[in-house]
């Protein structure tokens, strides 16, 4: 059959009138912005790759993702998927489950050895990295992609920054973390591990430009009254500390803090023998910066909570806890009211600073809050020398800093190359209202396994596991293509006019503005709102 079985009317019939000289507006077919890819700190094209995945095109899917995001299996564990909060399915029943295709895409990547080729003619200009954590090492990616020879600096004995001596193994094991970062060296990135840079103005002299990505491994330090005999640590220390041993933080320990870096201390030293272990934060969960799954998750795994305290006085093998009220600014005050808790250790996780030692005293360079204070291009005031990840003003995620990475490498290939960078206009947003949710049907989302309990408290085993094929296939058709054609010929079939033309495979429609008399059922019957009225200039 020709057509559609929806259109009633015959061929001659329709084509004896030319209804297009009655039209008032017309049709136009317009790719929005999908909220997904909106939400994305690291800018990726999330319903691009979804698309592509969906048909089983897992290598086009994982290349796609690639163009923005150079550690697919590494985000797929550890990002905290802003895309899936602003996913429109959401609204329908759950949001589609992104982050566990990345990291069905990111694993079989590593599992097939799939290789990014370097095409772009050298371009002979020399860039300096200045830390090899995520922001770092997907700058130098995205450069190298763009012909620059690339060298990376850090300090430490292994590469990828707070991805390695910040994220526990639970949720980041380092075969997967090595994995990626190898990938990127093997695109002809120089790194240079135990090199401390300390004097900027000379290493800049062997380079065109740099890109400083120190993290934030500083702990900050809250001045407790403490005796001769306590114990107290910062998380940073004692979570890098696993990276070369076993910390001895003994049976009883006591987090102090309330974010993600708390939530992984408290679970880490629980996998470390500790019975007893304790996070005290001074206001209410609900103003916890934790994620909701990182307190979830410790809570599973015995980890104790005690809100509405703060740390007094810690002394041997005992702390004293103030218990507080919030007062009408939901500021904590205290109460006057103390308790005591065993404690062998106190584990401080009140949050990191940069060291940005390396630039006090470079020309044109300011600082604010404890970061540096960068232009919209990421540039110091220093020419050339860029900067971002946690040194600058901003969410300090793993997603971020491999966004900062991205919008760096393209202003610095911009202006060695004497121009601008100007990133495309965004489309109009693909709000759930512009939707026909009545065309999908139901597919509630896959879950992800989780590790039995006992071994999640005795071994470092990954907790979470990842999708198989079958489910991450499902799991990407899930998607609603917000915004955007994905030709399922519904405009084609409503059209009473046969104005709807199929252009092919690929290449979605056209209309016939002979026959289209504007009635707009194709816009109002669009599942995926992408063809919106416009009206005809006069």
């Amino acid at each position: 059959m020709d057509k559609p079985f929806a259109i009633t009317l015959d061929v001659g019939s329709s084509k004896a009138n030319k209804t297009g000289a009655w039209r008032t507006e017309r049709p136009v077919y317009a790719d929005r912005m999908p909220p997904c890819n909106q939400a994305c700190p690291a800018g990726e094209n999330i319903q691009r790759w979804l698309y592509l995945a969906e048909d089983g095109s897992y290598e086009s899917a994982w290349r796609e993702l690639m163009a923005d995001n150079p550690f697919p299996a590494i985000m797929g564990r550890v990002c905290y998927h802003p895309c899936q909060t602003a996913c429109n399915r959401a609204r329908l029943d759950e949001s589609v489950g992104i982050n566990s295709v990345e990291r069905f895409l990111g694993d079989e990547a590593i599992r097939q050895g799939w290789t990014v080729p370097v095409t772009a003619e050298p371009t002979g200009k020399r860039i300096m990295v200045v830390g090899a954590g995520p922001a770092g090492l997907s700058a130098a990616y995205h450069l190298t992609l763009m012909g620059h020879a690339v060298t990376v600096m850090d300090s430490g004995a292994y590469a990828g920054g707070m991805m390695r001596f910040g994220i526990p193994r639970y949720r980041l094991p380092r075969d997967i973390l090595s994995a990626e970062i190898q990938r990127i060296l093997d695109m002809g990135v120089t790194l240079e591990l135990g090199h401390t840079v300390t004097n900027l103005p000379a290493a800049l002299r062997h380079f065109d430009a740099a890109f400083l990505a120190v993290g934030a491994h500083i702990g900050r330090r809250a001045y407790i009254p403490a005796g001769d005999a306590a114990r107290i640590l910062d998380a940073v220390s004692m979570l890098r500390g696993m990276e070369g041993g076993v910390p001895c933080l003994g049976r009883r320990v006591v987090v102090y803090g309330g974010g993600n870096t708390a939530m992984d201390a408290a679970r880490t030293a629980r996998r470390l023998g500790a019975t007893d272990t304790v996070v005290v934060y001074r206001r209410t969960r609900d103003r916890m910066p934790a994620h909701d799954f990182e307190v979830e998750e410790a809570i599973e795994e015995g980890v104790t909570m005690k809100w509405l305290s703060t740390i007094t006085h810690a002394d041997g093998e005992r702390v004293t806890v103030e218990k507080m009220r919030l007062d009408e600014t939901g500021f904590p005050q205290p109460t006057g009211e103390f308790e005591e808790l065993a404690a062998d250790t106190v584990v401080l996780a009140l949050g990191q600073q940069a060291d940005l030692t390396l630039l006090q005293g470079l020309p044109g360079v300011d600082f604010e809050d404890g970061v540096v204070k960068v232009g919209d291009n990421l540039m110091t005031g220093y020419p050339g020398v860029f900067a971002g990840g946690d040194m600058v003003p901003a969410e300090r995620t793993v997603t971020v800093a491999v966004g900062h990475g991205k919008k760096a490498a393209r202003h610095i290939d911009a202006w060695l190359r004497g121009t601008t960078y100007r990133p495309a206009p965004r489309p109009a947003p693909a709000a759930f209202d512009i939707l026909n949710p009545w065309y999908y049907s139901d597919a509630p989302a896959t879950v992800r396994s989780t590790l039995e309990l006992a071994r999640r408290t005795s071994t470092f085993d990954e907790v979470q596991s990842g999708l198989d094929e079958s489910s991450a296939l499902f799991e990407a058709r899930r998607c609603l293509s917000c915004g955007n054609c994905f030709e399922c010929d519904n405009c084609f079939g409503v059209c009473p006019d046969n104005a709807v033309i199929k252009l092919g495979a690929g290449e979605r429609y056209a209309i016939d503005l002979d026959y289209c008399k504007g009635c707009g059922l194709c816009a109002a019957e669009c599942p995926c709102g992408a063809i919106t009225m416009q009206a005809e200039q006069t």
